[in-house]
């Protein structure tokens, strides 16, 4: 699953068929909902510690970035697609 890849493992849990949480740090999750009618249209940002670390993870495990930016006072952010399109930011302070 690509998500699965994305996150570094498989969901915290599934709550339903299509519905999947992943505990990205303690008290940090992400909550994934299926619905086919609205494929395309999430956009998510979530910073954290190193995006760097998370790029090379995510390499390995075959998903490239689609974008990154440096933003002013040198804001990082690596940009990932899924196959329906739904954007998934990861954003970093300066290093």
């Amino acid at each position: 699953m690509w998500y699965e890849r994305l996150f570094g493992g498989p969901p915290s849990f599934v709550a339903t068929p299509t519905e999947a949480v992943w505990e990205l740090a303690a008290h940090r999750s992400v909550y994934i909902v299926e619905r086919p009618e609205h494929a395309g249209h999430a956009m998510h940002t979530i910073f954290v510690d190193d995006p760097d670390a998370l790029v090379g993870r995510d390499r390995r495990a075959g998903i490239e970035p689609t974008a990154r930016e440096t933003y002013d006072f040198d804001v990082r952010k690596v940009t990932y697609h899924d196959l329906d399109g739904n954007e998934f930011g990861f954003g970093g302070a300066p290093v």
